[in-house]
This record gives C-alpha cells, structure tokens and sequence, in this order.
C-alpha cells in the first residue's frame, strides 16, 4: 500500500472510532435528559402535497449524484498513480467530509416526502445533529488546509514536497476532525442538557441547532452564546487563514513573467476558490446575519444548497477543470471498454 492510502486509511478507522465515541457519549447523556418529548415532527421543506413526488425525483438524483460523484473521486486519487500528491489527499478527505455530511441529511429528506407525517425521536434528532456539526465544521478546516498546500505549493515550489511531507497532512487532516469533534462534543454536552416540554414541531427539514433551540422550555442563553461565539470563530478564522494564503498567492502569481505560467499557477487554485465561495458564502448568508432579517423560506432555501448541492457541486468543480484527474477518468474509461470489447 502506498504512503498516501496508508495516511487515507488511518485517517478513515482514526475519525470513525472517533465519532463513534462521541455518538456513545452523546447517547449517555441523552439518557439523563428529563424531557417529556421523546420525538419531533420536521416541518418539512414544503407543505404543498403536490410538489413531494417532484421533490423526492429531484433530491435523489442529486443524492445519487452526490454519492457517485464523491466516492468516485476517492477511488480516482486511491487508484491513479499521478494522484498521489497533497494537493489530492486533501480532496480526498474532501469528497469523505462531502459524501458524509450529504448523507446525515438526504435519506431522512427522501423518507419524509413519502411519509405522511415527517416524526424523527429524540435521539434520532441528535444524532443527525452530531453528524450535521462534525462534518460542517471539519469541511472549514479542510478548505483551509486546502488553502494552505496551495500556498506551499505556488510560493515555495522548490520545498513543497519536504514542507506537505506525508506526515505533515496526516498531522493536518487530523487537526481538521479533531476540530470538528470538539465543536461538536461542546453543542451536544450544552444541547442534551435541554428539556422539551412542547411543542414539539421543528420549522426546518432537518435538525438544525437554532430551529431545536427555539422548542426548548429551558434556559437557552449558553446554547445560542456558544453558537455565537463559536460559529463566528471558527468561520471567521477559516476564512481569514484562507484569505491571507490567498493574498500571498496572488502576490506570487503576479510576480510571474509569462502568461503560461501564470496561467498554469491560477489554474491549480481555480477550483479550490470556487468551492470556498461558494460554501462560505452560503454559511455566512445562513448564520451571520441579524435575527430580525431571518426568512424561514430563505433559511431552507440556502440549507438545501450547502447540505445537498454543494457536496454534489465541488467532486464535478474538482473534475471537470483538473487535468490529471480527468487524465485518469479517461484512462479508466478505456481500460473498461476495452475489457468489455474482448
């Protein structure tokens, strides 16, 4: 095995134990909870019964899309011998966080447009809002981890192999899930600590931390502080580690005599910019604005678009303007047809 899918497999079994634990955890304190409300009922993302078949046909093809898109991405870089560097170990743990973070919301979005009445229990409820944390939170720090090979990759050509040494992204990919896993730990302690005497009718599609803390006959002042504070640390901190690398990017690619080769530079950051712009500004237009401006229709529109079409969008941003991808894809492709011609 190769070091790139030793680090891919340690960081798999590493981050599965790790949230498994954290589910045992979230499962024992659940159990001390004293609520009466022992399950929800998800509004749902629209209440027009003539819509559900369209809207089941439309978010299991993009689901469809979405686990075909990313996991054929991470077999890509697991088989393509040109797909060995940094830059695709990164996009690998990517298409996981992707593929995983889509998955603890679209099957229960598939079930309840066929359902009559859209029930999750209790612990159902955390569940999905464990997972939901841990991955959105992990897709931050991925991107700036992302944000800085491309760095190391354009402003110091010369030591990009031995600054990206595979320890270095191992050590990285697991800052990034550890992250993820003590931002998650801290909401789950400060969320199973609630009681929900009634009612118990969640105004989203899916779990959400806000919508669940509106339903809350406790005191909900430390839930919506360290949502607060921790929502805008770590999305302001992502955010400006990604700009500052990109400053010095651009700086780097400026400084480049010929056009080829400015190109070239651009073209490797093209479509990480576009995921990063993509993906923040959907956050920031979900979570950072003043409460008085909130529109729940608004608030569906934009969740459906970072936990269903952006994990579907960045595997196709990725592959349709990277060439060595691609290179590999159509290798794939030959040696297929090939195989079924003889």
């Amino acid at each position: 095995m190769s070091k790139n899918g030793k680090y891919f497999f340690v960081y798999c079994v590493s981050s599965f134990l790790l949230r498994v634990a954290f589910l045992i955890l979230c499962k024992t304190m659940a159990s001390l909870n004293h609520s009466t409300v022992t399950m929800f009922i998800l509004e749902g993302l629209t209440d027009q019964p003539g819509l559900q078949v369209f809207l089941f046909i439309l978010f299991l093809g993009i689901y469809v899309v979405t686990v075909v898109g990313n996991l054929g991405m991470i077999l890509l870089i697991a088989i393509g011998p040109q797909l060995k560097s940094p830059m695709y170990y990164f996009l690998s743990n990517l298409s996981f966080v992707d593929l995983c973070y889509s998955s603890a919301i679209t099957p229960k979005l598939l079930v309840n447009f066929i359902e009559d009445k859209n029930i999750i229990s209790y612990m159902g409820c955390m569940t999905q809002l464990f997972f939901f944390c841990f991955f959105i939170v992990s897709e931050c720090f991925m991107l700036t981890a992302m944000a800085y090979d491309r760095y190391v990759a354009i402003c110091n050509p010369l030591l990009y192999n031995v600054i990206m040494s595979p320890r270095v992204c191992s050590f990285l990919a697991t800052g990034v899930y550890s992250m993820g896993s003590v931002t998650t730990l801290v909401h789950a302690s400060c969320m199973v600590r609630l009681s929900f005497c009634g009612p118990n009718i969640i105004k989203h599609y899916f779990c959400d931390i806000v919508p669940i803390l509106k339903l809350s006959c406790s005191s909900t002042y430390l839930n919506e502080l360290l949502l607060v504070v921790i929502g805008i640390s770590n999305v302001f901190s992502t955010a400006i580690a990604i700009f500052i690398s990109y400053a010095f990017i651009l700086s780097s690619i400026l400084s480049i005599q010929s056009a080829e080769g400015r190109s070239k530079a651009f073209s490797t950051c093209s479509s990480h910019l576009a995921a990063v712009a993509i993906f923040y500004g959907t956050i920031i237009f979900m979570y950072l604005k003043p409460p008085s401006s909130s529109n729940m229709t608004q608030e569906k529109v934009a969740s459906v678009f970072y936990t269903t079409v952006i994990p579907m969008l960045n595997p196709l941003i990725y592959s349709l303007r990277n060439k060595d991808v691609k290179d590999v894809l159509k290798k794939i492709m030959r040696c297929t047809m090939h195989n079924r011609s003889m």
